[in-house]
Formats: C-alpha cells, sequence, structure tokens
C-alpha cells in the first residue's frame, strides 16, 4: 500500500470477487484515462464463489440477462464520509457477457465508446468528495441511484445498486479516487480498504486486513 492511498471502506455487504486490483499493476486497468489508473472492481459471489446463477449454452456463445448475475441490484454503499458532488443516472444495464466470442466482438466496440464521452464509459455513477481526493462509484443500475447533488453521505449509506451500465460486461462495481470531479482529466489517486477478510487464491486460508490493497482474483468481505 502506497503511503498517500485514499482509505476506503468495502463499499457493499456479502463477498465479492477482486478484479483489475492495483496490487496486481498499475495502471490496474491498462490506462490513465479517467483517473483509472489506481481503480479496482469488485464482482459479487454466491456462497461458491459464482458471479451468476448457473451455466447455460449461452454463456459459451451468446449474451445474457444481468439479472442472473449475483450482484445485479445489490446495494452499493458509501466508501468514505463526504458530500456528493456529481450524480449520473438513466444509462441502460447493458446485457452481460461470459462468453470469449462475444467478449472479442465487445473489445473492439471499445474506441466508439471512449468517443462518446464519460458517460459511455462510467454508466450511472456516483462521485464523492472526501476528505483526501474524490471517490467515484461507476456501473450502476439505471434507475438506481438514490442520492442528490450536494448530499453529504456517511459512510455505509447506500449510494444506488449495482449495475451493468457504461463500459461493463458483466454486473460490478468500479471503485477509484482521483483528483478532480472532471473525469475527462482527472489523475487516479492511490486507495486501499480497511477492516475486511480477504480469502486469497490457490487455497490460502482466510486473512483479516487492517488496512491494504486486494489481491487480484481474492475473494473479499467486510470483516465482522
Amino acid at each position: 500500500m502506497e503511503p498517500s492511498a485514499v482509505v476506503l471502506a468495502l463499499p457493499f455487504v456479502g463477498r465479492w470477487l477482486v478484479q483489475n486490483s492495483p496490487a496486481r499493476r498499475v495502471p490496474s486497468h491498462g490506462t490513465d484515462l479517467v483517473g483509472s489508473s489506481h481503480a479496482i472492481d469488485f464482482v459479487a459471489v454466491d456462497a461458491g464463489g459464482r458471479t451468476a446463477l448457473g451455466r447455460s449454452w449461452r454463456t459459451v456463445l451468446a449474451t445474457e440477462r444481468p439479472d442472473l448475475f449475483v450482484g445485479f441490484g445489490a446495494p452499493i454503499l458509501a466508501p468514505a464520509d463526504g458530500v456528493v458532488v456529481s450524480v449520473h443516472d438513466g444509462e441502460a444495464d447493458h446485457v452481460a457477457r461470459r462468453s470469449q466470442l462475444t467478449l472479442a466482438a465487445y473489445a473492439l466496440g471499445q474506441a466508439r465508446r471512449v468517443r462518446a464521452g464519460v458517460e459511455a464509459i462510467a454508466g450511472n455513477h456516483v462521485i464523492i468528495e472526501a476528505s483526501h481526493g474524490y471517490v467515484a462509484l461507476v456501473h450502476l443500475q439505471a434507475g438506481s441511484v438514490r442520492v442528490r447533488l450536494g448530499e453529504r453521505v456517511a459512510t455505509g449509506d447506500e449510494l444506488g445498486r449495482c449495475g451493468n451500465s457504461g463500459n461493463s460486461t458483466q454486473p460490478h462495481v468500479h471503485v477509484q479516487a482521483m483528483d478532480s470531479i472532471d473525469l475527462a482529466v482527472a489523475r487516479g489517486l492511490p486507495i486501499a480498504f480497511r477492516d475486511f477478510r480477504e480469502l486469497r487464491r490457490h487455497g490460502a486460508g482466510p486473512a483479516l486486513v487492517d488496512v491494504g490493497v486486494p489481491g487480484e482474483g481474492s475473494v473479499v468481505e467486510a470483516a465482522p
């Protein structure tokens, strides 16, 4: 963890899989654009570690409904005290993609989505001005955002629900800290999380973490 990291609470309850962790590489998403250099993704899983309810031929060859995924509609919580400085809602939730065929086709449209602007990338989102920077929670479910511009929120308050809007291939929440409210020019800030339980990959036992960056592929939940 970098000394200057913005320390946050996990923005959800239950177990979530860590993807694109800055513990693995920086920039975590392969780009510094839209303040995402230290961003992290969380995908909800069930008790068996599955991200979606079952598999079918569509899982292998086609797209799937987002509501088949464990995280779709799950509450997304404020990870820090602060003031809501940006709110965007109204972007549609896309179909989900686990099929390599559909993922490859989706990747071909990346440049077009970038040209379409911030909303096409971030989808529905909330940005909070916290004590050490701006924190964005991204890809929320259409129509679920429940906070207003200028509203003061406390850690754990519900902001909206997990969705599949914007540049997203399956329901998840993307979290990042940055130095500006303007995603078009923002620079990413290092982040870490406090008080969580981490089940690491390769069969390692669970660890209680006071403050740290969850590892790629681990499963995390708030510490009891």
